[in-house]
């Protein structure tokens, strides 16, 4: 096993357990070093066995005898004490490794629970959920110290975006009057009597852009609210919503001969009534412009898990599997999708920012064939 692959907890560990077994062998070689030192001068006293004499060669040959007997004497004691302390301290040694092996991985665990905190947090954060911080307690050290400095970027972050959201509807607020004045301006205008050919084509064409931009303004003020956090959430059945959206859409998919059919359980799911319903409207609306002559749009609410799932699938024109990244993102549309000019580019961004807001996922495919499969999963008991 490559220890580049290795966990940070996985090489703590071993770290520690290299420190125990280091420390321990460095232990037992001292132990052994000044306790060999002590038996090499340790004197030891042999009795007389060989007898005395007056000859002096004869005496240093007995001399010599009693070194030797000295010598072996003194190397087997050494053997009798020092063999037995280094196989059991070898033994021991062992066990003490495993030990610290065992009590480094809880050491470790310990140690990187709070970078274990910090980013779980991170991930979160990721879904835009930035209203919540680390709120890291224990000493002032340096994880205090980055969870600290975590909270006070996602307090930044948080001004930030609700600075933008903010800015986004009250500009949204303050379009919508000119927009309505204008519209009925022009109503006025229309409904008089004696209106000449081109003046009432010139009206109907200034109608039609004015409520595209009134369309624009309630998109963006859509998106600013489905970004932010969900507070009062309520049970939904998401099966009862999907067929009164489809019930309001029949009308334009008949205009346009294309065939809707809904396979829907009841599926409850816990959020913002408004704030789904407008997801799903957005959907179908988005499946049906977006569709071609005796198309068909395909609809199914059901639950996966302790989630609800939405699948929204329509015919259409082929979709690059190179666009599908960009869908979701504000003003992005595909460029050979018949009649997105008539849409605002805020549908399926306003779809996601719905989703994120719920605690939920999105994603979408290219159809074979042409059309797209767009697949919607909310958690049954969570909302934001």
């Amino acid at each position: 096993m490559n220890p580049r692959n290795w966990t940070v907890r996985a090489r703590l560990t071993v770290l520690y357990g290299c420190l125990v077994l280091v420390t321990g062998t460095v232990l037992l070689g001292v132990v052994y070093f000044f306790l060999d030192r002590s038996i090499a001068n340790q004197p030891i006293d042999v009795p007389v066995v060989y007898g005395t004499t007056s000859d002096p060669a004869r005496a240093v040959e007995l001399k010599q005898r009693q070194a030797a007997a000295e010598a072996r004497l003194r190397a087997d004691f050494r053997r009798q004490t020092l063999m037995p302390l280094v196989e059991r301290s070898l033994v021991a040694l062992g066990g003490l490794s495993a030990a610290g092996l065992a009590l480094g991985g809880v050491v470790a665990g310990r140690t990187l629970r709070p970078i274990h905190q910090i980013t779980t947090t991170a991930r979160r954060v990721a879904d835009r959920n930035l209203h919540e911080r680390i709120g890291l307690t224990g000493p002032r050290d340096e994880l205090r110290e980055l969870a600290d400095t975590f909270d006070d970027m996602l307090s930044r972050l948080d001004a930030a975006f609700e600075g933008q959201r903010q800015f986004v509807g009250n500009a949204s607020h303050e379009l919508k009057t000119p927009l309505a004045i204008n519209r009925t301006l022009l109503e006025v205008a229309l409904n008089r009597p004696n209106v000449p050919a081109e003046l009432r084509q010139l009206g109907e064409t200034l109608l039609e852009v004015n409520a595209r931009h009134e369309r624009l303004v309630d998109g963006l003020l859509t998106l600013a609210r489905s970004e932010r956090t969900i507070t009062n959430p309520v049970p939904i059945d998401l099966a009862e919503v999907a067929g009164s959206v489809l019930a309001n859409a029949r009308h334009e998919s008949e205009r346009l001969n294309l065939t809707m059919t809904l396979d829907a359980t009841a599926t409850r799911v816990t959020g913002d009534p408004l704030l789904l319903e407008r997801l799903v409207q957005n959907l179908v609306h988005n499946a049906i412009r977006h569709n071609t002559a005796d198309g068909w749009v395909r609809v199914s609410v059901d639950h996966v898990g302790d989630a609800g799932r939405l699948v929204v699938t329509n015919t259409g024109g082929l979709i690059p599997s190179t666009s599908i990244a960009s869908i979701f993102e504000p003003f992005q549309r595909v460029t050979n999708r018949v009649g997105s000019g008539h849409g605002t580019g805020l549908g399926l961004s306003i779809v996601r920012s719905v989703v994120r807001a719920h605690g939920g996922a999105v994603s979408a495919v290219p159809r074979a064939g042409g059309g797209m499969v767009i697949e919607v999963s909310l958690p049954a008991g969570a909302a934001g």
